[in-house]
């Protein structure tokens, strides 16, 4: 039997390193072709996949701004309130898509029992009072360190304002105004803070523009329980269907600033 030449082995071993080339290039390019199309183990850089968690970038950009506007209440529960106990209360119950504080002897009421800023805020909500003879959806919210109510229909059923301002009640200020609210009628109010001024109004007319300076702020001692921020109802049954709140800006908080400075010089 005849030996191989070197050079024929030289040939073979030539041509088996080109076909293993060949070969390992065609499996990468396989691959990754595969990658690039979504194929099976194909992974995409900063692509969300259901059911994994989300980064903290990615919450952070999802979070929502706090100078817009959020609800307090879901149509549904009195998920985040409290009911107070304050002795002689009626039920409070959602019925219809509405928080509904049931006639007491004397007050029901709601409390928030979440966060609720100090200053530099607005709340909205809508109410109507469907029986009785006095106020039926009297807020109670935070003016800085200290509290304040806004009282909706009470004193037999038509005074509104401040309560209290340098201990004296929303009967007896300068905020004291009078309005007839009648049974079974949708009213919307809106309350805003800052630390110039307290701001209400009803219906889109502004009923309350008061300036706070040294002024001291408090609330009687019957609304207590719905601190920091909550609603309540005497001798009356009232119907809350709306409750939103939001910060304030801060331009629109120096233009409020700006304002008042204005009106005191």
């Amino acid at each position: 039997m005849r030996s191989r030449s070197p050079h024929f082995l030289e040939v073979v071993a030539g041509i088996l390193l080109v076909s293993i080339f060949l070969t390992c290039s065609a499996k990468i390019a396989f691959a990754e072709g595969s990658a690039g199309s979504g194929g099976a183990g194909s992974e995409t850089p900063n692509r969300h996949v259901p059911g994994e968690a989300t980064s903290p970038a990615q919450a952070k950009e999802k979070k929502p701004s706090p100078y817009q506007w959020r609800d307090l209440f879901d149509g549904k529960t009195l998920n985040g309130w409290k009911v107070p106990k304050f002795g002689g209360e009626g039920q409070v119950k959602v019925e219809d898509g509405c928080i509904v504080m049931e006639r007491g002897d004397p007050m029901t009421g709601i409390a928030w029992a979440g966060d609720f800023p100090k200053t530099n805020y607005e709340v909205e909500y809508v109410a109507k009072r469907t029986d009785g003879i006095d106020f039926f959806a009297t807020v109670t919210f935070p003016v800085g360190d200290s509290f304040c109510s806004f009282v909706t229909g009470g004193w037999g059923g038509s005074v509104i304002g401040l309560s209290s301002i340098n201990f004296n009640d929303a009967s007896d200020n300068e905020t004291t105004q009078f309005m007839v609210f009648n049974d079974n009628q949708w009213y919307k109010f809106r309350v805003r803070v800052t630390k110039a001024k307290i701001e209400v109004w009803v219906d889109e007319k502004k009923v309350v523009d008061f300036i706070i300076g040294d002024n001291k702020i408090s609330t009687r001692y019957e609304v207590d329980l719905c601190k920091p921020f909550g609603f309540a109802s005497w001798c009356s049954t009232g119907v809350i269907k709306s409750i939103r709140l939001r910060e304030l800006t801060p331009k629109e908080v120096k233009a409020i600033e700006e304002e008042a400075e204005k009106t005191r010089l």
